[in-house]
């Protein structure tokens, strides 16, 4: 799941940022409400996390512009403890919930988890295919034969092809989702993760494989008889 941040406070932000990607959760980061609009016209990410003060334009601003736009994204403000009445307007203005700074990371985490529950393909926390299941509040990956807790981008790969079975993805999608626009990584780094989960599936005896398409990309299939 991809979400973006936008929060001025750099080290706040940097802190964020660890904890999500530590929790599997793929997240980009701005520091005002100009860039955070930029970004979102991409139309890719799961939800968005915004302080409501921010420089060249404030939060409040942002979530009205988005909602005009008819952008239904989950939105988490992020909230000073003065900030009562700018609760209130964010509220009304269309934000999912709100969090009070100091916030605790099981707080940040349990309402991103809610605001984005109603974005999940199933509402169930494992995703199964043929005899693989994927828990998503684990990230264990597991079959009869055993099991396997994903690293993070491992994790959000092999999500992304269990939500879309049969569906091919391409190496620059993935890129995209899980890696970022900023990142530096090239693009065969899909290839060397490709190969990771290819190995767990074949440890596990999955009955599904990730087959290639070549030049155009991958996809989760069930193995022919």
């Amino acid at each position: 799941m991809r979400l973006l941040l936008a929060e001025d406070e750099r080290s706040l932000s940097k802190a964020i940022v660890t904890i999500l990607e530590k929790n599997n959760y793929s997240a980009d980061a701005v520091y005002d409400g100009v860039e955070a609009l930029e970004y979102l016209e991409s139309g890719n990410y799961d939800g968005l996390i915004l302080d409501i003060m921010m420089p060249r334009m404030d939060g409040l601003t942002v979530l009205k512009k988005l909602r005009e736009k008819g952008n239904t994204i989950p939105v988490l403000m992020l909230t000073a403890k003065s900030e009562v009445d700018d609760k209130v307007q964010g509220l009304d203005m269309g934000a999912n919930d709100y969090l009070t700074k100091p916030f605790a990371t099981k707080e940040l985490l349990a309402r991103i988890r809610a605001m984005t529950r109603n974005q999940m393909v199933q509402p169930v926390s494992q995703l199964t295919m043929g005899n693989i299941t994927l828990d998503q509040a684990t990230f264990e990956l597991s079959s009869p034969a055993g099991s396997f807790r994903l690293a993070n981008k491992e994790y959000q790969m092999l999500e992304m092809m269990m939500r879309n079975p049969r569906q091919i993805i391409s190496a620059e999608r993935f890129m995209e989702r899980i890696w970022g626009y900023d990142s530096e990584a090239e693009i065969n780094v899909v290839w060397v993760y490709i190969s990771y989960l290819r190995k767990k599936l074949a440890a596990l005896h999955a009955d599904i494989q990730i087959k290639a398409s070549r030049n155009v990309g991958y996809s989760l299939e069930e193995n022919q008889p």
